[in-house]
């Protein structure tokens, strides 16, 4: 006889629980993207290297607005994707610049790859524990998938320049003005050693980054905006690798401009909230 039929009043088994498939199977394309960026720099091939760390820029902001679409946040889904920034933001942009440039600066060169690592993953260890406390208008140090696209850009930007002009009269008036030398990319070596310093540490500062979340909830924006960001894509598709690396490093001085404004004007520069009370503070950690 089934146990069932003995034990009639038994409580139901308890489901199992699952996890949501879009969000995550996303969240694991950016992963894929970070570990493709890691492997294509140990075979060399650092244009595909750096196009990983950007397809996981663009999967990294697709995960969570898939998710609040269809209502399928988990707490799994916000460790996962921490994880995979990881990897994406923090591991690959390191051991690219290393492989890249780094290399040759002996110690110097893997100390910057380590700072840049251990800065990332600092800045999203704060990031989780301060969501409640920061002021959703802006980010509190320079958000790690921005400091990657600064890494990553700069070695597409170089990378794009060594193919086009290889076998132009221009770029052999450069080698001919260094001496007849060959450029080789240890020549960017200390330039990649400064851009990873910068990033990294610009990650573990206390600095105010706008986010773009207040703009969010606007459902209407006036028709200069469009015309404006036609434009912008436009002049981008003209020299991708160079107009995205100069966006990206406005981007990174935004912040420092924002910070010494506010000291200027006799403002408070943390964005770190000490009360949820306040009414110039209503919705800004919702």
């Amino acid at each position: 006889m089934p146990d069932d039929e003995l034990q009639p009043n038994a409580p139901p088994r308890p489901r199992r629980k699952g996890i949501y498939a879009l969000p995550n199977m996303i969240t694991l394309a950016a992963l894929f993207g970070g570990f493709y960026a890691i492997v294509m720099a140990m075979n060399g091939q650092f244009g595909l290297a750096t196009a990983g760390i950007f397809a996981a820029m663009v999967l990294d902001g697709l995960d969570g607005r898939v998710a609040r679409m269809t209502h399928t946040q988990s707490a799994f889904g916000e460790q996962m994707d921490s994880l995979s920034d990881m990897v994406s933001f923090g591991a690959a942009p390191a051991l690219v610049a290393y492989m890249w440039a780094l290399q040759p600066l002996g110690r110097a060169g893997w100390l910057a790859a380590f700072v840049y690592c251990s800065c990332a993953a600092l800045r999203l260890a704060r990031f989780n524990v301060n969501t409640s406390v920061v002021d959703k208008r802006y980010f509190q140090g320079l958000p790690s998938p921005a400091a990657a696209a600064l890494v990553a850009g700069f070695i597409w930007l170089t990378s794009a320049m060594f193919e086009a002009h290889r076998d132009v009269a221009l770029f052999r008036q450069l080698i001919s003005a260094l001496g007849g030398q060959r450029v080789a990319r240890g020549d960017f070596s200390w330039l990649m050693f400064g851009i990873t310093l910068f990033a990294g540490l610009s990650m573990v500062t206390n600095t105010p980054f706008y986010s773009f979340k207040d703009m969010r909830g606007r459902r209407s924006v006036p028709f200069v905006v469009l015309v404006g960001a036609a434009l912008l894509i436009a002049i981008i598709s003209i020299e991708p690798a160079t107009m995205l690396f100069l966006v990206f490093v406005g981007y990174a001085l935004s912040g420092y401009v924002i910070y010494i404004w506010r000291r200027a004007k006799g403002e408070p520069v943390s964005i770190v909230s000490t009360s949820t009370d306040e009414p110039d503070e209503r919705g800004l950690h919702d």
